[in-house]
This record gives structure tokens, C-alpha cells and sequence, in this order.
């Protein structure tokens, strides 16, 4: 579907161009907002969206994808006719009971949905008081999807629409490999082109998943840097060809409708666990717990449930090493709102708004940003926010891999992580569903070698 734009190195360069919105602090640095000349940045004109709480009824989005006053679309007026055009199609395909067949097909014979919600005995009996109490663990089984992680659920939903909207090729950025995995095979199975844009330094620790995108018979290009990095120039790289080309974003963050768009198609994780829940032991889990990068696997479990405030969400962030060594991703924790990537959010940025690198041992999480609804899940007090360190995370990676033979994502050992400190202050027999968004085979030899390389 073609926007009749003259001039896509203009459009390329608004797009990299800093925000002045004044909204706090604002996330610049050398990414998709701040590489323009200072003179021509002044010309351009963003696309407000006014905070308006009736539009956020529900915790869903206004008209502009706003949650309360975080979202909406940052970008210059060139590209509110493609985002318009794709948020048509996208509430299109909501009502269209064709697509929804079609997908749920593709869900359940090509993702191999549903997945289990497993309880993990051994791990429930490790928690445990000495008196023999304590909550009851259940894990949602994401990776045990095809490909190995919860991204594909939205990949093969976009490249479906992407498809339909008549686009030849696709364009993504990855950061652990999951979504660029995700991504290439679903375009493999639609005979749709497939552009990887990954970081270098996430290409030396994922060279496993790199292998695989190219198998699938998509193409990697490297960028220097990290997902941040490779984020922006895969932005780049659908604005120069907009016409034929679809950018298929995997998390919750950019410009509406991207974030409502993969909460939307990430869902069905909080769907199945409510009826598998009902299923097991007759009513709804009480706390939620998932690793925190943007946000789309936490939301893809929480959505389902925001409404009901007797069930507890726990986002765990990456604290690095440490909240204060400068080297984390706990954005929720230790950022400040300001615009990012087309979206106003909490951001990891400096008191002049510079954005700072992300460190994780979980590279998927390595990301500056978070998702506009988490960011209003957070000021409305609704999720509440913790954090585990690198070392935390590698012991729940091998502390679940001995006690229940599963290999969890060093991303989703953030959430494993985070039980040790929880688990003490629930109730005896609480239910608690944790969110295995991946599988660690991609991880073993980084926690193998942790200890060596770390002390």
C-alpha cells in the first residue's frame, strides 16, 4: 500500500532528528531521534496527542494510542499517513472473522499454541518455609513455542498483515535473536523477503540464532552497536522504502499502533492462562511475574488481567550490575520520561537527555526504553516493578534447569530470579504463574562461563 511520498531521505531525516517536546527529560543520544542538523530539527512538527483519561478507559488507548499521557505518535506529519493506514488495517483484521481463522490456524499448527501452563513441583518445594508453606509456582510455558520464545505469536500475525496489505518485503531489528528468528521464518512460510537488522555485539553472544535467520533465508545486517542501535537503522531502513516494504516491530514501544499492535497479537499468553487456570484449580491466579525489557511478554501476560486488581503483575527489570554501577536496564526503576524511538515513556538517559546504554546478561533486555503502557501501569501504581542482577539471573537459569529440566532465557531468568525474595511474603498455597518467554539453549554457554568472565 503506497503513502505518495516524494522525498524518503526527507522523511529519513525528520525521523532521526531530536524531539523538543517539552515533556521532562527527552531520550536523544546517537540513535533514531538525534543525528539531524540543529536548524532543521527546529522545523519540524511532531504530532501531539492530548492526555485525555477518558481515552485510557480500561487501561486501553485513545484515538492517537495514548495511555494516559505516555505513547502517541512522535513522528514527523510524513509518516502519520503510513501509520494511519496501518492502524486501519490492524483494527480491519480485529473484525475481520477471516484473518481470525486464519490466524488461529497459524497459532495452533505452525506456532504449536497452546502452551502449557506447567507446575513446577521441585521449584514450589524449594521455596518453601520450615514449616512446609508456601505459594504454588505454575510456569507458562513460551518456550516451548516454535522458534523457542513467546515473539512469535506477533511475527507471524504482522507478516500475515503485511501480506495482506500487499508489502514484498519485511524489515525487523532483534536484539537476543528471538524476534529475528520469530520473524524469518515466519516470511519463509509467506514467501515475504526478510531484513535482520541485529547489533554487533549482540551478534557475537547470539551467533547461534544468527545462524538461524540465515537458514531461514533472511538476511542480517549488522550495525554497530547494540538492539538500540540496530533498532534505529532498521527504522531507517523501512522509511527509505516505504512503499514496499513493512516494519515489523516485536516489542511494545514506538508509535501508535505498534505497541497496541503487539500487546494485541502477544494476548493470547494471559488468555490461555486464565482458562488453563480455571482449568487446574478453579479460579484466576493471584500474582503474575515476567521479565521486563520494552514490556511485550509482560503484557502479553498481564493485559489479559489489568482489570482485576485482586491479581498482582510483577515486572522484573535487569539491574546489571547494580542500580548504581550505571550498568543496568531497570528503566522503570532508574529512568525518567521523555520521547524515544516515536513514543513518550520512561527512558535511561542522562540530565541532559542523552540516552545511555542499556547493560544486561540477558541481551534481549538490553533496550533504553519501555513500552507506554507499562510506563502508565507504573505511575497508576497498577504493576508494580522489581529488579534482579546478572548474577541472580544465572543462578535461576541453573537453578531451574536442575530442578525442573527446563532451560528458561536468561531474559525470563530475571523473573525466576525474582522468586527467592517474593516467595517468603505470599500466603501458603498462593498461585503463581511465571512467564518462561523463551528457552535458554541460546544462553548456556554465556552461563557456563559466567563466573570465569565475571570473578
Amino acid at each position: 500500500m503506497a503513502c505518495n511520498l516524494v522525498n524518503n531521505a526527507a522523511i529519513t531525516n525528520q525521523l532521526v532528528a531530536k524531539s523538543h517536546v517539552n515533556v521532562g527529560k527527552l531520550g536523544t543520544g546517537p540513535n533514531i531521534l538525534a543525528t539531524a542538523n540543529k536548524n532543521y530539527m527546529r522545523t519540524i512538527k511532531m504530532q501531539l496527542v492530548i492526555d485525555d483519561p477518558k481515552k485510557s478507559q480500561n487501561l486501553g488507548f485513545g484515538e492517537l494510542g495514548k495511555f494516559g499521557k505516555f505513547g502517541g505518535k512522535f513522528v514527523p506529519e510524513s509518516l502519520i499517513t503510513c501509520l494511519g493506514k496501518l492502524e486501519a488495517e490492524f483494527n480491519l483484521v480485529l473484525n475481520d472473522s477471516k484473518f481470525q481463522e486464519e490466524l488461529e490456524v497459524a497459532l495452533r499448527d505452525f506456532v504449536g499454541r497452546e502452551t502449557p501452563l506447567y507446575y513446577a513441583e521441585r521449584l514450589t518445594k524449594h521455596y518453601k518455609n520450615e514449616e512446609g508453606k508456601g505459594p504454588e509456582i505454575y510456569i507458562k510455558r513460551e518456550d516451548l513455542n516454535h522458534c523457542g520464545a513467546h515473539k512469535m505469536n506477533n511475527a507471524i500475525a504482522q507478516v500475515m498483515i503485511a501480506k495482506r496489505m500487499g508489502r514484498k518485503s519485511v524489515v525487523a531489528a532483534t536484539g537476543a535473536g528471538q524476534h529475528g528468528v520469530a520473524t524469518a521464518a515466519a516470511c519463509a512460510k509467506h514467501d515475504l523477503d526478510c531484513t535482520i537488522f541485529m547489533g554487533t555485539e549482540d551478534i557475537k553472544k547470539q551467533s547461534s540464532n544468527v545462524l538461524l535467520i540465515k537458514m531461514l533465508g533472511a538476511k542480517v545486517k549488522a550495525v554497530e552497536g547494540n538492539f538500540k542501535d540496530a533498532s534505529s537503522e532498521a527504522i531507517r531502513g523501512w522509511v527509505g522504502n516505504l512503499e514496499t516494504s513493512y516494519y515489523l516491530t516485536g516489542t511494545v514501544v514506538g508509535p501508535h499502533p505498534c505497541p497496541a499492535m503487539v500487546r494485541e497479537f502477544q494476548s493470547v499468553i494471559g488468555k490461555e492462562t486464565r482458562r488453563q487456570a480455571m482449568e487446574k484449580w478453579g479460579a484466576k491466579p493471584d500474582v503474575l511475574l515476567a521479565c521486563i525489557g520494552s514490556g511485550s511478554n509482560a503484557l502479553g501476560l498481564f493485559h489479559e488481567f489489568i482489570n482485576e486488581k485482586d491479581v498482582r503483575l510483577i515486572g522484573v527489570e535487569a539491574a546489571g550490575f547494580g542500580l548504581d554501577s550505571g550498568k543496568h536496564s531497570a528503566t522503570l526503576s532508574k529512568g525518567h520520561v521523555g520521547v524515544y524511538h516515536g513514543a513518550l515513556s520512561y527512558l535511561l538517559q542522562d540530565d541532559e537527555g542523552q540516552i545511555l546504554n542499556p547493560h544486561s546478561v540477558g541481551v534481549g533486555l538490553e533496550y533504553p526504553g519501555v513500552g507506554p503502557e507499562l510506563s502508565f501501569l507504573k505511575d497508576s501504581g497498577r504493576a508494580e516493578f522489581e529488579t534482579a542482577s546478572d548474577t541472580e539471573a544465572v543462578e535461576a537459569y541453573k537453578l531451574l534447569a536442575k530442578l525442573e529440566g527446563i532451560f528458561p532465557a536468561l531474559e525470563a531468568s530475571h523473573a525466576f530470579a525474582y522468586l527467592h525474595k517474593l516467595c517468603p511474603t505470599l500466603p501458603d498455597g498462593c498461585k503463581v504463574v511465571v512467564n518462561c518467554s523463551g528457552r535458554g539453549d541460546k544462553d548456556a554457554a554465556i552461563v557456563f562461563n559466567y563466573h570465569q568472565h565475571n570473578h
